[in-house]
């Protein structure tokens, strides 16, 4: 089955993207707090209980902004009754003693105890210097205290990326080249030159929330044993039929309640450690920067840009699970994505991920050939939850596009081990 001969998603008109407060009545702000803006007609919001995010949800109103933003309001409060009844029903600032996470905050507070440890943000770019002006000035409004910014130019195809770093953003972004394509090699390369205790990583297409460092920042001071911590991932646009069609699929998200993982406390997954796409993406993760390197950094067989064709951030996730660590997922840590336009994009990108997670497997097995016996008893429970999965598609309205999407995937797995050892062999 090609592309071609999938019918097309339904034609859906493009919908403006909002990040709106309960807290703040009337207020509408643009993804990456790029200032505010006033929809008329529709929107999508990322709506939020004093900064902390509840949830996504649509609304339409042509009435006027005032409307609208009551139409998104009211269409939370229904969504969201029973995340919106444990905030409101309690005090504003939670228990003496109660978990951080778990009291209505505008961004993320800090402790007093712990001071803010320094973060290195490194951004992997190629030949994307308009994407990468947007992140790096979003990056820039951050307000967190100690934090530098790497910019690691992979295998370029000109100038124009060393550019705009040394010219507009001189003095406050480092630029690094790796010369090899490959996006492992690019945050090695990063992850070598980082200074600051924790480094996070995100994409070239993303915008990252003014208190996305500070939410990063809070799971490893609270837990020394957190190796890892991952955020939330919601669209900066809806534009083009593509980017509506993946969210109506689920996008990138991961859900809005924090969430840990560790072997010394296992959930109830019957595939857990292996299901590593469930913990995070690589457009929002962060390390304990000395855990990172003691296990190797990033495979580079792994990865956009090599034969693998992803699954570096999957392997990394596993290898901190399997190494005794924790990882949380933190999801008042918030990027925008920017998501693929074009239905061609979105279909390499589905093949991109599958290949990324048959190479994260193969990798996983060849650094420890005893890991094997527990991916095969895991294997039967994992295809039976595909197929339900792919059931559950049936009663979308894109379920045709999503089957064509999921197919590819398959396809992808299959090919990642090929993958993944044509990277090894050819010196990755």
């Amino acid at each position: 089955m090609t592309s071609a001969s999938v019918r097309p998603p339904l034609v859906r008109p493009p919908v403006p993207v909002v990040d709106i407060d309960l807290a703040r009545p009337g207020e509408f702000r643009l993804p990456g707090d790029r200032g505010p803006v006033r929809p008329r007609g529709q929107a999508r919001a990322l709506v939020r209980l004093d900064g902390r995010p509840l949830g996504m949800v649509s609304a339409v109103d042509t009435s006027g902004p005032d409307n609208l933003w009551r139409a998104l309001a009211g269409t939370a409060h229904v969504e969201l009754a029973e995340q919106l009844a444990g905030h409101l029903a309690g005090d504003r600032t939670g228990p003496p003693d109660g978990d951080p996470d778990d009291r209505p905050h505008r961004g993320v507070r800090r402790h007093a105890p712990h001071p803010a440890p320094g973060i290195s943000v490194v951004v992997a770019t190629r030949d994307r210097p308009e994407r990468l002006r947007h992140c790096l000035r979003s990056l820039l409004r951050s307000a967190y205290p100690d934090f530098e910014i790497i910019v690691v130019d992979n295998a370029p195809a000109d100038g124009a990326t060393e550019a705009l770093v040394r010219g507009e953003f001189a003095g406050r972004v480092r630029y690094v080249r790796e010369p090899v394509a490959g996006l492992a090699r690019a945050h090695n390369l990063g992850l070598a030159g980082a200074r600051g205790s924790i480094i996070a990583f995100t994409d070239d297409d993303t915008l990252a929330d003014p208190g996305w460092l500070s939410a990063l920042a809070e799971p490893f001071a609270r837990d020394t044993r957190t190796g890892c911590v991952t955020g939330l991932i919601v669209p900066a646009e809806l534009e083009t039929q593509a980017q509506i069609a993946l969210e109506l699929q689920g996008g990138f998200a991961k859900g809005y309640v924090p969430r840990t993982w560790s072997l010394l406390d296992p959930p109830a997954d019957p595939l857990f450690p292996f299901t590593a796409g469930r913990f995070g993406s690589g457009a929002n993760m962060a390390f304990r920067a000395d855990v990172l390197r003691a296990l190797g950094g990033f495979d580079t067989a792994t990865g956009a840009g090599t034969p693998g064709r992803g699954g570096d951030d999957l392997l990394a996730f596993f290898e901190i699970l399997t190494a005794g660590h924790t990882l949380a997922y933190q999801p008042s840590a918030i990027v925008w994505h920017c998501h693929r336009r074009t239905r061609d994009a979105v279909a390499a990108q589905a093949f991109g991920y599958g290949a990324g997670l048959g190479a994260y497997l193969t990798g996983a097995l060849l650094r420890d050939p005893r890991r094997l016996p527990a991916l095969l008893r895991r294997l039967p429970r994992g295809i039976r939850y595909a197929m339900t999965r792919s059931r559950a598609r049936g009663a979308d309205p894109e379920a045709g596009w999503s089957r064509h999407l999921a197919l590819l995937e398959v396809r992808g797995m299959v090919y990642g081990p090929c993958g993944y050892l044509r990277g090894r062999f050819n010196g990755a």
